[in-house]
């Protein structure tokens, strides 16, 4: 099973918990975006819907902030029928940002979609994000139907946090994979 990495806005750099995993786990591999610092959800879509479809094997995502909410928005969207949806597998989701806030630096990713996701989810929120309150973040996990888990005060989840490469975190993964290794696929 393929781990594919979706950061969020300005990439995720050398110490962030994802680039750690890039590093360290085996069959990973990182979405890449044409303009990281300057999201447009179409473009982003296309980068994440190309990415699954050239991948030939089922994949666990593996999302941090603005990549939860691409990752809403390419599981609900009826237009990208390039790939096999029931490809993804599971979704480990890192601190979904509000999208709707103002100011907001990607505004075209609001509203954050909010029906059902089609495959295991988790989402793991803590009780400091600057970014979006624990009690949204926790709305959001119950509409996708996913699991969800505060890990306490820990900023918004990313190098800054001191987690290093986050061993809780794969312990989570780890997790999912199992489930995803050991069911049929999910079809919400």
């Amino acid at each position: 099973m393929k781990i594919l990495l979706l950061p969020g806005l300005y990439n995720s750099g050398p110490a962030h918990w994802q680039s750690l995993w890039e590093s360290a786990l085996p069959n990973v591999s990182r979405v890449q975006q044409k303009n990281w610092d300057q999201p447009n959800c179409s473009d982003w879509l296309t980068s994440l819907d190309q990415q699954i479809s050239d991948t030939e094997e089922s994949v666990v995502i593996v999302a941090h902030s603005l990549g939860c909410a691409l990752l809403a928005h390419w599981a609900q969207s009826s237009l990208l029928a390039n790939t096999d949806k029931a490809r993804v597998r599971g979704a480990l989701l890192v601190a979904p940002p509000d999208v709707a806030r103002v100011q907001f630096p990607a505004p075209d990713f609001s509203p954050m979609p909010t029906r059902s996701l089609p495959f295991p989810t988790t989402v793991i929120a803590s009780d400091n994000d600057p970014w979006c309150e624990l009690g949204l973040a926790r709305l959001w996990a119950e509409a996708w139907g996913a699991q969800f888990h505060c890990i306490g005060a820990k900023g918004h989840i990313n190098g800054e946090s001191g987690l290093a490469a986050w061993s809780q975190g794969q312990q989570w993964l780890a997790e999912l994979m199992q489930n995803a290794n050991n069911s049929q696929i999910c079809t919400r």
